[in-house]
């Protein structure tokens, strides 16, 4: 089949929706697909600008390009889910947060008012007429039921580079890769910092807005010899990371998915994640694979204290979260063989 990839992207930032997409072209076509992903490029203010994108994107024909008929389109993200084909299948990685869970009334503006009615008009009346609707988790899923009434089954996919991930005996640090921005809640892990009794460090790899903040934290806190910002790595630095930390954070305010923590689990690494982190919580079980805290710095610091010092029952927990990612069948051909049913 010939099939298009409606998609948006932040120009010079690449996220977890990057690498989902990038991972089911290759998927599809690696099924003998002639998949391609189309692109318009998105920002998050101002509202206008993110009401005309809408507009544009619902005015979209992909049935057809010179000549080439499209067999189908599978949409995933606000708003290039609103593109127009008679057969789409839907895969929602997730809508307009700022619209919906992270919608503050009494601090929006008439603008993010208006805009938030029009989104939401818009996501009722174009993704209930999809037939057939998956999303990327069961808290994407639970969301869309919640805010529009609309139904999806979800549907796991495995993270970029998924073979390349290794587990090495530890040595005495805490992960946590990931974009610095303040959803992302490394702050808890440096201020957990202060607390910890063990020899035990925290390195933090990413970049984003939050970058001074954290500096600035760390040197307040007096961290400088405790936590590591190591900004951006590469892929095989990540690897070695895994391979090599005692347990992986991951603690962000309702994730949708959350790569880090299949990354940790294939790394046979125990995963410390919050009671309010979302996806996560549909793979890290307490005290099993790892911990579920309340998003607290001195909670934290209990566990990873712990951990050091029960590193035979950390490595066991790590083993567990290896074979508890391998009995979720979480692998693109599940995901190729659902999204293509009957088509």
């Amino acid at each position: 089949m010939r099939i298009l990839i409606p998609s948006v992207q932040t120009p010079f930032i690449k996220g977890g929706a990057f690498y989902h997409i990038a991972g089911l072209r290759e998927a599809l076509r690696l099924k003998g697909h002639d998949a391609e992903v189309v692109t318009l490029p998105f920002k998050f203010f101002p509202e206008s600008y993110i009401s005309d994108i809408m507009d544009v994107w619902s005015r979209l024909d992909f049935n057809s390009f010179n000549g080439y008929e499209i067999d189908l389109a599978v949409v995933l993200q606000f708003p290039a889910y609103y593109v127009e084909h008679k057969n789409k299948v839907l895969w929602l990685i997730h809508q307009h947060r700022a619209a919906y869970d992270l919608y503050d009334k009494k601090k929006a503006s008439a603008a993010a008012k208006n805009l938030k009615k029009k989104i939401t008009e818009y996501d009722i009346k174009i993704l209930s007429k999809i037939p057939a609707r998956y999303s990327n988790s069961e808290n994407v899923s639970k969301r869309l039921l919640d805010f529009n009434k609309i139904s999806s089954v979800p549907l796991y996919h495995p993270p970029f580079g998924e073979k390349n991930f290794y587990c090495e005996e530890a040595y005495n640090f805490i992960f946590y890769p990931s974009r610095l921005e303040e959803l992302k809640r490394q702050d808890i892990l440096i201020k957990a910092m202060k607390y910890t009794k063990s020899p035990v460090k925290a390195i933090i790899a990413g970049e984003g807005g939050q970058a001074e903040n954290y500096r600035r934290l760390i040197e307040a806190l007096d961290l400088k010899d405790k936590v590591s910002l190591t900004g951006n790595i590469t892929e095989n630095e990540k690897y070695v990371f895994y391979a090599r930390a005692l347990a992986v954070f991951f603690g962000p305010f309702d994730e949708d998915y959350g790569y880090v923590t299949l990354e940790a689990m294939l790394s046979s690494k125990p995963v410390i994640t919050c009671n309010d982190s979302g996806g996560p919580l549909e793979f890290v079980r307490d005290e099993e694979n790892g911990f579920i805290i309340p998003p607290d710095p001195h909670a934290l610091a209990g566990k990873i204290d712990w951990l050091y010092y029960n590193k035979g029952k950390a490595k066991d927990m790590g083993r567990y979260a290896y074979e508890s990612y391998e009995k979720k069948n979480i692998s693109w051909d599940n995901v190729i063989d659902n999204l293509l049913k009957d088509k």
